[in-house]
């Protein structure tokens, strides 16, 4: 697969157009099945964190009081990621608040987003949920820190994707996975899985 960035977000809330703003970031280049670098930040908005997300992910007000500004950490970020293509597990979610931070610094977003949980429904349809932590137990896959901070999301995130890469190519025998063929996957009704993918055999 061509080189792409797995990001994660954690946030004051589900929605920016609900006024939720961006808490921590974190972007891991993958390459070669491997990632190669990694940027993470948290990040100030000057807005309050609700006491039951403090509680989900540990993050607190006196934390971000001391973060660098939101549009430095965006700046840098997007800066970090370049053109590269996007991966992110419930990436409707990460890309509404990509979007939406980024439109504050006047920068706009290159390409869709690749989802690894609706990748891994298609993929591994049969695993018990396509929560991430589900998928990472189903998948026997390394655990590479706390759930809901945003770099271990992002590296758990990374090491699925490349986990249904891998069953692609092995158990359908695929032999080039491209960012625009997983794209297609994750679009495609369950129903047409099977003649997309034997359109990519070896």
């Amino acid at each position: 697969m061509e080189i792409v960035a797995v990001i994660d977000f954690e946030t004051t809330g589900l929605s920016p157009a609900q006024g939720d703003r961006a808490t921590e970031i974190a972007a891991v280049i993958v390459e070669d099945g491997k990632v190669v670098d990694r940027y993470q930040s948290l990040m100030n908005a000057g807005v309050r964190i609700p006491s039951f997300i403090e509680s989900l992910t540990g993050i607190s007000d006196a934390m971000i009081r001391q973060a660098p500004p939101a549009a430095e950490v965006m700046q840098a970020v997007s800066d970090f990621v370049g053109d590269l293509p996007l991966v992110a597990h419930n990436a409707s979610f990460d890309c509404k608040f990509w979007d939406a931070e980024l439109a504050r610094i006047q920068r706009g977003r290159q390409k869709d987003f690749i989802c690894s949980l609706l990748l891994s429904r298609r993929i591994f349809p049969q695993a018990p949920s396509h929560k991430l932590s589900a998928l990472i137990e189903y998948a026997r896959l390394p655990v590479a820190g706390r759930y809901h901070r945003a770099l271990a999301d992002a590296e758990m995130a990374a090491s699925l994707l490349l986990r249904l890469e891998e069953e692609l190519q092995q158990r359908h025998g695929v032999t080039e996975v491209s960012p625009d063929f997983l794209r297609q996957i994750q679009r495609v009704p369950k129903n047409q899985l099977a003649k997309c993918i034997a359109s990519r055999r070896r």
